[in-house]
This record gives structure tokens, C-alpha cells and sequence, in this order.
């Protein structure tokens, strides 16, 4: 190869170097995604919780409050990347959910409803 070609691959190289370093961003070591979500028709309410570990390491005895009297759901280990979809129990009061953990991760979020589309049921 001649001088040229190799200087062009060594800039690629310590450009894509330079870029990986400054723009990837290292998971955390413990971190949930959260999604209470609830739709509610004419009929029938349906709703689901999803509980996932974004982090890089095991999460234990993640907690899912439904909130009022209900039971929580107890999820022993969630590891990595695992992800639970909850059904809350009947007489939880659907306005919010908070999850904690024993790693010190506490979070709160209300329910999201999907928007109502014209000429779709329930709108």
C-alpha cells in the first residue's frame, strides 16, 4: 500500500476512535424503563405495566406499587435487558405506578393512554 492509502486509514480509524469515545454513552449500572398504560373504552378498561432493566446489571426484588390497597407485584431478579409486562390487580385506583428496587432506583409514573383516533373505537 502506498503512504497515502495508510495515512486515510489510520484518519478513519482515529476519527470512528474519536466518535465511539465521545458520543457512546456507557449504560448505567442500574436503570428501569417504566411504561403504566392504560386504554379505556366504552366497555372495558385495559391496562398493562412494563418493567424493564436498561441497566448492565441484575436488578432485585423490584417492587411494582399499584398504589391505594392493591398488592404489589414482586419481581425477585429482573436482569439485563429483561423485561415484565404487569397486569395491575382489580381494585387498583389507575392513576399512577411506582417501582423501586433494592439497588435504590425509586420511580413514579402516571398511566399514558394512547391518543384517540377519529373513526376508531372509543373515540
Amino acid at each position: 500500500m502506498n503512504k497515502i492509502t495508510i495515512a486515510g486509514i489510520s484518519a478513519g480509524v482515529i476519527v470512528a476512535i474519536v466518535v465511539i469515545v465521545f458520543f457512546a454513552k456507557p449504560a448505567e449500572k442500574y436503570s428501569i424503563f417504566l411504561d403504566p398504560f392504560i386504554d379505556q373504552q366504552p366497555l372495558v378498561t385495559n391496562t398493562h405495566v412494563t418493567v424493564q432493566n436498561t441497566g448492565s446489571e441484575p436488578l432485585t426484588n423490584v417492587r411494582v406499587d399499584y398504589g391505594d390497597d392493591s398488592k404489589p407485584d414482586i419481581i425477585p431478579v429482573l436482569n439485563p435487558g429483561e423485561k415484565e409486562i404487569l397486569s395491575p390487580p382489580s381494585n387498583s385506583n389507575l392513576q399512577q405506578v411506582t417501582v423501586t428496587t433494592d439497588e435504590g432506583i425509586s420511580i413514579t409514573k402516571p398511566y399514558r393512554s394512547a391518543p384517540k383516533m377519529v373513526g376508531m373505537m372509543g373515540s
